[in-house]
């Protein structure tokens, strides 16, 4: 009986189970290997051109631009040049360096009120010569750290070939050298660069131009289109050469000035309500806000607006349809030209 239960449980196991069916192998796909992405090159921030970024801050020289400060010397060294009204209806530049850091840097002159909204987005250092106390002040307070000839800073000296107030010069490496430990981390991208030249918005959009004319109360800045002209400085051929009311502009070492883009800002200006020490009235240009700009690329130009919120904050460029205005990779001169008393033209 017991072997015939058996049976009988081995009969019902074997019916409830069914037997397993036959499995064919997959086939084996040789799937290709993800490439990796590629690495996106460094650039450096202030002009778009790939290489191996330096670990050191940004530094804004006030460099003179009278007749008695021609030719400058490493003005054309520098990564951005803002030009700027003063007294008088002339002009002064505001230069920055990075990319390049020059010897000798001059001559050296005193600050002014819209050097805090132009240098305070970069957080590195402001070489002078002096200024008025408050805006001095007003530079300490946008967060720069302030080198000033006047309060003693070493790295700046008086030269021999010229006569004061145009004989301040100073030692690029010195100067930089002094960043402390809030001021020494590079800046942050100013402006938006293309990485393809020829996808450079004037470029694609703009219209040809040969020249491009300035007009300040008491300055007349030009720039020509030289397609042959490079600065040997990483960015592609090509570039706007500046002139001083139909006068080549060379720097001290007889190299010609020239950008690869000129951005032309309509600006305010204004009555500071304060005297230089000839009695002029010394004024300010308006940076915070918005307003029309005209961008030159690549022998083309094209208009656009500006804006820039609150002093600390980059200035930002955009086309007619509102996109991100961007340069070609290189060196740019931002020409802050008045509203009022002021013109720009092209041809």
């Amino acid at each position: 009986m017991g072997a015939a239960a058996l049976l009988a449980l081995t009969a019902c196991t074997s019916r409830g189970e069914p037997e397993p069916a036959p499995t064919t192998p997959s086939p084996t796909v040789d799937l290709p290997a993800k490439q990796p992405p590629k690495p996106v090159p460094a650039r450096w921030p202030l002009t778009g051109v790939a290489g191996e970024v330096q670990q050191r801050p940004a530094m804004s020289v006030k460099v003179e631009n009278s007749a008695a400060a021609r030719p400058q010397t490493g003005l054309e060294a520098a990564d951005i040049v803002w030009e700027e009204m003063v007294e008088g209806g002339i002009t002064r530049f505001n230069a920055v360096y990075h990319s390049v850091i020059p010897e000798e840097i001059g001559p050296i002159r005193s600050v002014r009120p819209m050097d805090a909204a132009i240098s305070a987005p970069l957080h590195g250092l402001l070489v002078f010569s002096g200024g008025q106390p408050r805006f001095v002040q007003q530079m300490r307070g946008a967060g720069l750290q302030v080198l000033s000839h006047d309060e003693g800073a070493p790295g700046m000296h008086r030269v021999g070939f010229r006569r004061a107030p145009h004989n301040v010069y100073g030692n690029g490496p010195q100067l930089l050298g002094q960043a402390d430990s809030d001021h020494s981390a590079p800046p942050s991208e100013q402006l938006a660069y293309a990485w393809d030249p020829a996808r450079a918005t004037a470029v694609l959009a703009g219209a040809p131009a040969s020249s491009l004319r300035l007009a300040f109360p008491a300055a007349a800045p030009g720039w020509t289109w030289d397609a042959a002209a490079d600065q040997g400085r990483g960015g592609p051929a090509g570039g706007w050469v500046r002139d001083e009311g139909g006068a080549a502009q060379a720097s001290a070492a007889g190299t010609p000035i020239v950008a690869t883009n000129v951005v032309v800002l309509r600006v305010q200006v204004v009555d500071t309500g304060t005297r230089d020490p000839a009695g002029n009235p010394v004024p300010e240009t308006v940076l915070t806000g918005e307003g029309e700009a005209v961008v030159a690329s690549g022998g083309k130009v094209v208009n656009a607006r500006w804006s820039k919120p609150g002093a600390a904050d980059p200035l930002a460029l955009v086309d007619g349809a509102g996109k991100k205005v961007e340069l070609v990779p290189g060196n740019t001169w931002i020409e802050l030209v008045p509203t009022s008393g002021g013109n720009v033209s092209w041809q």
